[in-house]
């Protein structure tokens, strides 16, 4: 840590800590990197999350020693009912799904924001920023994509496409993805079952065929995009590349179409308050934009000491300092 930079208290609102998997975990990784710089760090279980007259938002506060290892990773400390104003930095890394809990959890914690709290990604930017729909607002870098509830729209889209890709809004770890083509016996009731016969919105984007190099998951911090990305290849017979689908990750440097998209989005992500984001590209499109809990950290770090964990902690101490 620079002599210039206090320690700070950092506070980590997360999924239960018996439900990460410390080998990796970006949010593990953040808090060790966090702990060698000298800061105190504590892990707030989003469900703890609520507001009282006496300490505004507040949660249940554990003080963690951070260890190396997989299993026994932290040793617990004092565990407090805390105000979050009360700490120098909150993290938001509860994992989807985007459900109420998670909506109820970013009006919290704006609520907090409000009190003087500083919240990292910012809450309205967590609520502004669906992962899926975000790249609308940069569609150059995407591929053609109709978004609807309607089954004779995606239909048409089918027909029209050829090869598409369909997923729901609030989809995570490439769960409910189906590839579909205009011939493929199946695709009625797939779009059936994926709309709710109408009921829900959904996402179609033309198939790309370099899903087969990988899906690349470039990493922006506050604005500035990591030298690497993690290209998440398919497994034999699948077309999603995610990890959780199966995928193998490799690092590789970024291409200068992977630069261009980076740069012209991170500026733009950063000043919203959105200290990291994980950007999709497969082959020279953007896919997605992740915000509530980018991972990959850990991978490139592994596979290249490009060491991302560390840098984000530095971009937090520097706007802790700006503020």
């Amino acid at each position: 840590m620079s002599p210039a930079v206090r320690p700070l208290r950092i506070a980590f609102v997360l999924d239960p800590l018996p439900s990460l998997k410390a080998w990796k975990d970006s949010s593990v990784a953040m808090m060790r990197a966090a702990q060698r710089r000298g800061h105190a760090i504590f892990a707030i279980d989003a469900a703890s999350l609520g507001w009282s007259g006496a300490l505004g938002v507040h949660g249940a506060a554990q003080a963690l020693e951070l260890r190396d290892g997989d299993t026994d990773w932290y040793r617990p400390g004092a565990l407090d009912t805390a105000s979050l104003t009360g700490f120098d930095a909150v993290l938001m890394r509860k994992d989807p799904p985007f459900d109420f809990e998670f909506l109820t959890a970013t009006w919290l914690l704006e609520r907090a924001e409000a009190d003087g709290a500083r919240v990292f990604n910012r809450p309205r930017a967590l609520r502004d920023h669906s992962e899926k729909l975000a790249i609308l607002e940069f569609a150059h870098f995407s591929p053609s994509t109709a978004t609807t509830r309607d089954p004779a729209t995606v239909h048409a889209f089918i027909d029209a496409e050829r090869d598409v890709i369909l997923k729901p809004l609030d989809g995570m770890g490439g769960s409910q993805i189906f590839r579909v083509r205009h011939d493929d016996p199946n695709r009625n009731v797939i779009v059936e079952t994926l709309t709710q016969d109408g009921a829900r919105t959904i996402m179609a984007q033309r198939y790309l065929p370099a899903i087969a190099e990988g899906d690349k998951r470039i990493l922006l911090i506050d604005g500035v995009p990591l030298p690497y990305a993690l290209a998440r290849v398919p497994k034999a017979g699948e077309t999603r590349g995610n990890l959780a689908a199966g995928g193998t990750g490799i690092a590789r440097p970024l291409t200068p179409r992977d630069r261009e998209i980076a740069e012209t989005l991170g500026p733009v992500l950063a000043a919203r308050g959105l200290l990291l984001v994980g950007l999709d590209v497969i082959g020279e499109h953007l896919t997605e934009i992740n915000v509530t809990s980018p991972t990959c950290l850990v991978e490139i770090l592994q596979q290249t000491g490009c060491d991302g964990p560390t840098r984000l902690i530095e971009a937090l101490e520097t706007r802790c300092t700006a503020c």
